[in-house]
């Protein structure tokens, strides 16, 4: 059988278990993943509300005994790169940190200052998007954190759907959940979380590009604010970039 006719045989295993994953819980979902794909998966995080959530279930499923690996653009908070350290510190693991091929330094000769202000599809590309190929193709599945309430591109994702832009699994535990939902669970289980969070920050990114959130804003218009921006491309969902 060749390469293609084998992934798409696995495409259609997927498709044909996505009915069945929708009734499981996000524990399920997540004990599921780690038999079917042992060390070949990786949690993905940006230590945001819902990602600390699957973290926290992770760990109760599996002590120290997984993979969580992070983009670093390099541009992130002093508290994002803070709750890091606690994260490492709490669940006993190392956070595989994944890196863009240039420095800021080395990307600001290339490509002149300020590129989030002037080309901010190109800086996401350069800094999240290029560096989290390179990852993926160490893997066979990947668990993220979106949720299908965030915004209108991650309206339709599956709780297991397989990820055509990187070519492997995804398993997304918590698509079902509300952010009253992710709140809760964090309050109950003692979950460590951002601090950015209490000052109006739902969805947290690059200095450059994150503010807070207004009144009557949704959790991720204070993300790229000022410009039609509003994914960095690192999900597809049904053909639509969406991160």
């Amino acid at each position: 059988m060749s390469h293609l006719a084998k992934r798409n045989e696995f495409q259609q295993q997927i498709g044909d278990l996505q009915p069945t994953a929708e009734m499981w819980t996000a524990e399920q979902l997540i004990q599921w993943a780690f038999n079917s794909f042992g060390n070949h998966i990786s949690i993905s995080s940006a230590f945001g509300a819902s990602g600390m959530v699957i973290i926290d279930i992770t760990s109760r499923l599996r002590g120290s005994d997984f993979r969580l690996f992070t983009l670093d653009p390099q541009f992130l908070f002093p508290e994002t790169y803070h709750l890091m350290h606690r994260v490492e510190q709490k669940y006993g693991i190392v956070i595989e940190r994944v890196y863009p091929s240039q420095s800021p330094e080395e990307q600001e000769r290339e490509h002149g200052d300020a590129l989030w202000a002037r080309d901010p599809d190109l800086c996401c590309q350069l800094r999240k998007v290029q560096p989290l190929r390179r990852k993926l193709g160490e893997l066979a599945a990947w668990i993220t954190s979106i949720r299908r309430d965030q915004s209108g591109s991650r309206a339709n994702a599956q709780k297991i759907e397989w990820d055509s832009k990187f070519g492997l699994v995804k398993v997304n535990p918590l698509a079902d959940w509300t952010w009253k939902q992710v709140w809760r669970y964090i309050h109950e289980h003692n979950v460590p979380y951002n601090s950015l969070h209490d000052q109006d920050y739902p969805s947290i990114g690059c200095t450059h590009c994150t503010r807070p959130v207004l009144p009557g804003e949704g959790q991720r218009d204070g993300r790229w604010a000022g410009s039609a921006k509003t994914e960095c491309g690192l999900h597809v969902i049904n053909g639509a970039p969406s991160d």
